[in-house]
């Protein structure tokens, strides 16, 4: 009897004590398990950057052997064929001369790395046309680099009639380029208003799309208008892989926004670089639709290819609205944007409309890949370029809002191409960026921003 109290105090000691060992462990697990999303992330970020420092290297090795390049063309002619371009060293020693072809490109394989003089006989040119200053460039060319060399043409177009003239003829490509910005930005909206993602690989579908296209045309043989929508199932299918492999498993581990912002840094650099690598450091172009003359309408000239991507964007944005609005996936989106856990409560299957908005998005931005590449040709980094400019159209327009994807995106095309008024054509992004800053300091939520969505 005298021991039973102390015995029942060190059974009560020890109990108490594995109890505490219990929930010390189950504390660690849960710290472990909650852990894990982050250490995922910032793997998935480090193979990121470290990819991206060491891939340049191999991209160049994979692309053995110096090269200058270039197309002689303007809006009123086309291509120019038949031009001669001699490319000679500094002491004048003459390396090669070759002659534009009936797409107006020229390329001369060089004997090494240095600095080389292109010229080009403006006797050649057509009447009417002349060289934009010296008919001669001196170019730098690195060990394995396709170097492109650009030699301005004037046909008498440009700044025809005054700036009025000018004006309206930048509105016009503003329009189209906006169009073409918002083709893509439309799914990076609609992604961050269902899952709340900040998805900076968005651009790399672009580029998918656009370099999916130039290989079943080009080297497929397939027309670019089949292989167009060959472009947008890859393009709808990666972004499945991307939800399906990558962020549904990431939000079923309660991974972070930031965490998810990370990955997809990382993400993105994988998939730029990886591009480098299979696709190259070229530009080239599309096998139909080139060598188009521009034709006149009044103030302004357009190609029939740029006329072409202007009906097509405004017809595919139009049944993207009507679906949002008339269709039940597309009201099931809507309320997903507003509402996540009252849309699940309703009867809503929200991973489906998640994965239904991943493919939309995907096969959007691989149309406007395609559409740009058709305009300023393919290339590994064109996504990544445009990348900054779907993000002002989205932040102007409203964060996680379609129609402000759209009005941000027209918003900004339309300033980028009228700044080249009053500052040089190389800097024109820079006011697109700073259009977006000025608008966030007046209405931070952007133009269709509110407490309640809308699109």
């Amino acid at each position: 009897m005298t021991h039973a109290p102390h015995r029942a105090a060190r059974y009560g000691e020890r109990s108490s004590t594995r109890e505490d060992r219990s929930a010390s462990r189950r504390s660690t697990r849960r710290w472990r398990s909650a852990r894990r999303p982050l250490v995922l992330a910032l793997l998935v970020a480090a193979f990121g950057m470290a990819f991206a420092t060491l891939v340049p290297g191999v991209a160049s090795a994979v692309e053995a052997g110096e090269q200058v390049r270039g197309t002689l063309q303007t809006s009123l002619s086309g291509p120019i064929e038949g031009v001669t371009v001699e490319v000679a060293t500094p002491d004048g020693e003459t390396v090669d001369t070759v002659q534009t072809g009936e797409d107006g490109r020229w390329e001369v394989d060089l004997p090494g790395p240095g600095q080389y003089v292109v010229s080009v006989d403006a006797d050649d040119l057509p009447e009417g046309v002349e060289v934009n200053g010296e008919p001669s460039r001196t170019v730098t060319v690195d060990s394995g680099r396709a170097q492109p060399v650009n030699i301005g043409l004037n046909d008498g177009s440009r700044n025809d009639g005054g700036g009025t003239i000018r004006a309206v003829q930048l509105f016009v490509d503003g329009l189209r380029f906006g169009l073409l910005i918002a083709m893509a930005a439309v799914g990076l909206s609609l992604i961050y208003g269902t899952t709340g993602l900040t998805n900076f690989a968005h651009g790399e579908l672009v580029t998918i799309g656009a370099v999916a296209a130039w290989y079943i045309n080009v080297q497929g043989g397939v027309p670019l208008i089949p292989a167009a929508l060959l472009a947008m199932v890859v393009g709808g299918v990666v972004g499945a892989l991307n939800e399906l492999a990558i962020w549904r498993p990431l939000r079923r581990r309660g991974t972070g926004l930031i965490a998810a912002l990370v990955v997809s840094i990382g993400l993105s650099l994988a998939l730029r670089y990886s591009y480098q690598i299979f696709y190259g450091g070229f530009s080239n172009p599309y096998a139909d639709y080139q060598g188009q003359r521009a034709k006149s309408y009044g103030p302004f000239t357009l190609q029939d290819r740029d006329v072409a991507s202007i009906v097509i964007a405004v017809v595919v944005l139009v049944l993207v609205a009507l679906m949002l609005q008339r269709t039940k996936i597309g009201k099931a989106m809507r309320a997903v944007s507003d509402n996540r856990d009252l849309a699940a409560s309703s009867g809503i299957d929200v991973n489906r409309v998640v994965l239904f908005v991943w493919v939309l998005g995907g096969a959007l931005a691989a149309l406007g890949g395609v559409l740009l590449g058709l305009s300023d040709q393919v290339q590994w980094d064109m996504g990544f370029r445009l990348l900054l400019l779907m993000f002002a159209g989205v932040t102007l327009g409203g964060l996680g809002t379609a129609y402000g994807a759209l009005l941000g995106s027209l918003i900004v095309g339309v300033f980028v191409q009228m700044s080249t008024l009053v500052i040089p054509n190389d800097m024109k992004y820079v006011g697109g960026l700073l259009l977006l800053i000025v608008i966030l300091v007046v209405r931070p939520q952007g133009i269709l921003g509110s407490r309640a969505r809308i699109g």
